[in-house]
């Protein structure tokens, strides 16, 4: 279902998030990310002018995962900021990504790593997203989620308990994971 019909407006600023998903060659897996920001008209910054449809910030964010999620190397790259100079001297900081597994509390340990004045917002921001993008990009690749095959398998589909729809004891797995669905438990 579509969003309601807006009231007139005027669009003044686009934010725009991406994370493409390569398999290498030597099995492990990159996940590049980006982030921009456009402002439509001209805008006055603290460094000068910065004319309508050229990004404020146009950050980038590599991570190379293992098989495991764990991130075994990153790099980041900032080539439209607010500051030069100022704001695209932190991309080193996020080398301290390597030996985070996406998996097990990352976004904690991305706030202890590169919070505040540790990392560039914007990156920082960014890397939030990894891990929901890396297990879709996973999934029926490296994760076999074994929709609609192997219901006699001995293992419990990932998928099931890690969102709304697909909580145990809900109908979506009791239509399409019968063996699977959380019987209600009755006094």
């Amino acid at each position: 279902m579509p969003l309601s019909s807006p009231v007139p407006r005027q669009l003044r600023h686009t934010r725009a998030i991406t994370v493409q998903a390569y398999a290498r060659e030597d099995g492990l897996w990159d996940l590049d990310a980006s982030i921009s920001d456009v402002k439509v008209r001209d805008i006055l910054l603290a460094s000068g002018v910065r004319e309508g449809g050229k990004p404020v910030h146009d950050l980038k964010l590599r991570v190379t995962i293992d098989r495991e999620l764990v991130i075994v190397d990153a790099e980041a790259a900032s080539d439209a900021v607010p500051y030069p100079g100022f704001c695209d001297t932190i991309a080193d900081a996020y080398k301290k990504l390597i030996g985070l597994s996406l998996m097990k509390h990352f976004r904690l340990h991305l706030k202890d790593r590169l919070s505040g004045v540790l990392g560039c917002t914007h990156l920082t921001e960014l890397a939030q997203v990894l891990p929901t993008a890396a297990i879709q990009a996973y999934a029926n690749d490296v994760f076999q989620t074994r929709d609609g095959v192997d219901e006699d398998g001995a293992e419990r589909p990932f998928q099931i308990d890690r969102c709304h729809a697909l909580r145990a004891d809900g109908p979506a797995v009791a239509k399409f994971y019968p063996r699977w669905v959380a019987k209600p438990v009755t006094s």
